[in-house]
């Protein structure tokens, strides 16, 4: 596809955005959205960025750093997410994350066509874990060449028994009640500490990221726990991956200062701890004081992250 089925985004700032069509699913039409911000000078190189849980691209300082470090920016909001969320739809809702093999085959094969010959792969949380686990079913593609996760969601926040034993009894119940809603379990102080109306420096939409999602679908936990063990089950990557994460958890239950310098979402130990059990070309980063988006911690957090994320960006491509 040519520039010209792009349309400018909500962004704006030269942010363009293509819709890409998918099969009807059990909820009936689907779509995903293509985000592109292009380098100013003709380049080979991009990268493709997919979002978290209760989440969607916005953040525009992240591929604008990489337009400079020559690559052309693409971002993918998945279906059922911020620009590609429909009205019949149940927002952030999957029944399993191999459903968005469709929409990254798609994008890659149109960043492919717009003559990109390397490209990066990477994802934040949720998006982490979907990346990490394509790259493990996609060996030996030409479409990408590398991994990046920011902070990615490898294992549920949650004690022992309940990873162990709780996380397995739901996802089994999920073959029989996918629909069935259970509380999500998830803090609104993490969007509280990002949000520029609240005690962050971030504006977005509050429509399509919410300060908080009460519920989730059984079969939403059966997706991420059946993708989680796929990766702690032998994962051996052929390409270079980089898994980035900050360098403590936030615990606490009431506002402080402190969820503006750990990760309030997921427990670091875990991310470190699965990812060096992984194969391959491996680096784990750990950046000091940083939030559950490094990319959204304070300045000299966050360019610090971007600082030692593109040192391996440049080392390895």
């Amino acid at each position: 596809m040519e520039d010209r089925n792009y349309i400018p985004d909500v962004l704006g700032d030269n942010f363009k955005k293509l819709t890409l069509p998918l099969p009807d699913d059990y909820e009936g039409k689907a779509v995903a959205t293509l985000i592109c911000h292009k380098t100013d000078k003709p380049s080979l190189k991009a990268i493709l960025y997919i979002h978290g849980f209760n989440d969607y691209f916005f953040q525009t300082a992240l591929a604008k750093k990489f337009n400079e470090q020559g690559y052309n920016f693409y971002a993918l909001d998945l279906r059922k997410y911020g620009r590609s969320y429909l009205p019949h739809q149940k927002l952030n809702n999957v029944r399993s994350l191999t459903e968005y093999d469709e929409e990254i085959d798609i994008s890659l094969k149109i960043i492919q066509s717009e003559n990109n010959n390397r490209v990066l792969l990477m994802g934040h949380s949720n998006g982490g874990l979907i990346v990490t686990n394509y790259a493990k079913r996609h060996l030996k593609s030409n479409l990408f060449h590398g991994i990046l996760c920011n902070s990615p969601f490898y294992d549920f926040n949650l004690s022992t028994i309940e990873r162990k034993i709780g996380v397995p009894i739901l996802s089994m119940l999920a073959n029989y009640y996918p629909d069935k809603r259970i509380k999500s379990g998830l803090s609104k102080l993490y969007g509280l500490s990002l949000h520029i109306d609240y005690h962050g420096e971030w504006n977005y939409s509050l429509t399509w990221k919410p300060l908080i999602i009460p519920t989730v679908n059984l079969s939403f936990i059966r997706a991420i726990h059946k993708a989680q063990k796929n990766i702690k089950n032998n994962f051996v990557i052929d390409v270079p991956i980089l898994v980035m994460h900050s360098d403590k958890s936030v615990f606490e239950h009431n506002w402080s200062d402190n969820f503006k310098h750990g990760d309030a979402v997921l427990n670091v130990n875990h991310i470190s701890k699965i990812a060096n059990t992984f194969k391959g070309n491996v680096t784990v980063c750990e950046i000091k004081n940083a939030m559950h988006d490094l990319f959204l911690s304070e300045k000299t957090v966050r360019e610090s992250a971007y600082e030692k994320m593109f040192a391996w960006v440049g080392d390895n491509f």
